[in-house]
């Protein structure tokens, strides 16, 4: 004799009801890894296409702005970049 027992019998008789919050940590990991993908390839896209002066040129002007250089060395350094 068959007999037919349904998978929701099943996982009732399995006793696996976690409770309802057992997703939340797998939702949080899985955003996390794809905002991490996301991140890679975005900053890979935008560092693609510039060379190495144009990054040096901005680094440039990043300590400038931070005050690590004067008005004066900035102009100089600059010129020297091209």
């Amino acid at each position: 004799m068959t007999t037919f027992i349904d998978i929701a019998t099943l996982a009732d008789a399995a006793g696996n009801d976690h409770g309802a919050g057992w997703w939340i940590p797998f939702a949080l990991i899985w955003a996390a890894l794809i905002g991490t993908v996301i991140w890679l390839v975005v900053r890979t896209v935008r560092n693609r296409g510039r060379t190495g002066m144009e990054r040096a040129r901005e680094i440039l002007a990043e300590r400038y702005a931070r005050g690590e250089i004067s008005g004066e060395e900035y102009r100089e350094r600059r010129d020297e970049l091209g």
